[in-house]
């Protein structure tokens, strides 16, 4: 029985749940889809939301130059380019013997400063408005400042009478942690067992409090809230259902609107924009999609990307159960190489926020993502963590897809001819070398296998 209900009854109602537990690579296009303009109400959120958040990324801009070096040439901006693949394409295009169609590119979030991965833009931007928001209230600042004047030690000693406290799988604990201690937060992060070794140990060298499980993604963010909930002084960043998350990867949106339009890139309704994004607990790729169709609308088309052995996002909007139910409760393990999306159980607000504005959910084998770690490396000479290779496999689910999803939406192949495809890379540029080795050792050998 499994939450009151036989598995044979599962199976009949939703018959790909047999699929997801045999851990096949699997694909579902949302026939829930409907026009962006009708399903954007239901997120409950809008375009002034996320002007907010941009603004404030504004306002702390000269700080973020003053603290994190790296960031000097953007003038503090956190930020990643986009960059085309036109080699991976060409390999891909042969691997699985499609048509050439539209143009392949990749957003190098994966090389996004400070902490490395997605989770630099919601991450960093929590502790921004919490630390905004004390400050405002203590006097030290007023948004008319320039808060570059945070970088003191007045101030670092203001934010040491309180604590940040998130659960993570290695990169949003990196974000928070990085950021919250340069503040001068008390800051913890509670990690799973998925958790690499050299994200707990960058975390510590910068004076972050690391609590370690044996258990999974959920028990860490139990923890975390826990820790918060008898402590005032503790805020909780709940990356399960934080709007502030969900804003700051929002931001994103605007931004890849003008990198798009930089390299003449048209996103149109003959020309439509395919955006593939590895999905974790959901906050990021949802907050990622939402930015995108409040400015493209209808002419773009997002897809989530997970694990075979963490399909959560994917099982709770299929099953319409959202976060009450976990990939655990069907026996599937939850272990996978992609550890940035090793979750069991979907956000409940993002998988309900955007239930109508996710145009498919696929997953992707930990094989898979090696062997195209290999590739990507080999093709473009490109270095990424496992998790930010979920992306990759999108357009060939879509173009191959025969569920009537294209046709549904409108994507002839003289429109999908004229596409631009942009897979999301979250993480790998602080991969340490000897790890990075021992990815593409395992990739090359997979590729070797054909």
């Amino acid at each position: 029985m499994i939450l009151g209900k036989p598995l044979a009854a599962w199976c009949s109602e939703f018959p790909l749940v047999k699929e997801l537990m045999a851990l096949r690579e699997t694909s579902w296009f949302n026939p829930e889809i409907v026009c962006a303009e009708k399903a954007l109400s239901d997120v409950g959120l809008g375009a002034a939301d996320v002007a907010d958040a941009s603004a404030r990324l504004s306002r702390f801009a000269p700080y973020i130059a003053r603290v994190f070096p790296e960031t000097a040439d953007s003038h503090g901006m956190i930020e990643s380019g986009i960059l085309a693949l036109p080699r991976l394409l060409a390999a891909l295009l042969e691997t699985h013997g499609l048509a050439d169609t539209g143009a392949l590119w990749l957003k190098q979030d994966s090389h996004l400063p400070i902490s490395g991965s997605i989770k630099a833009r919601g991450g960093i931007y929590e502790v921004l408005k919490h630390a905004e928001n004390l400050a405002l209230r203590e006097g030290l600042l007023a948004v008319t400042d320039n808060y570059a004047a945070l970088d003191s030690d007045a101030c670092r000693a203001f934010f040491g009478g309180y604590k940040i406290a998130v659960g993570s799988t290695g990169n949003l604990g990196l974000s928070i942690g990085i950021m919250a201690a340069r503040l001068g937060f008390q800051a913890t992060v509670h990690m799973s067992a998925d958790a690499r070794q050299w994200k707990k140990e960058k975390l510590r060298s910068h004076g972050v409090t690391v609590v370690e499980y044996k258990s999974d993604y959920s028990v860490a963010v139990e923890q975390g809230r826990q820790q918060a909930s008898v402590d005032p002084c503790c805020h909780f960043v709940d990356d399960e259902n934080s709007i502030n998350l969900f804003l700051g990867y929002a931001v994103a949106a605007e931004r890849l609107q003008h990198q798009l339009a930089g390299a003449g890139i048209v996103v149109d309704a003959e020309h439509p924009l395919m955006v593939y994004l590895p999905c974790g607990v959901g906050g990021g790729p949802g907050g990622v999609a939402f930015g995108l169709k409040l400015i493209f609308g209808d002419d773009v088309h997002c897809f989530f990307a997970e694990p075979t052995h963490a399909p959560c996002m994917l099982l709770g909007v299929y099953t319409g159960l959202h976060d009450a139910v976990s990939v655990q409760d069907f026996g599937i393990d939850n272990i996978t190489a992609a550890d940035g999306l090793a979750v069991g159980r979907p956000s409940g607000f993002v998988g309900k926020a955007m239930r109508r504005l996710i145009d498919g959910y696929y997953t992707v084998s930990d094989e898979e993502l090696y062997r195209l770690l290999a590739v990507m490396e080999q093709t473009e000479g490109l270095c990424l963590e496992p998790s930010a290779l979920a992306g990759v496999p999108g357009m060939e689910r879509v173009l191959t897809e025969q569920q009537q999803y294209r046709a549904r939406v409108g994507l002839s192949p003289a429109r999908l001819a004229k596409a631009t495809h942009l897979i999301w890379a979250t993480g790998g540029c602080m991969v340490p070398e000897p790890e990075m080795s021992a990815y593409l050792a395992r990739g090359r050998a997979l590729m070797a296998r054909g």
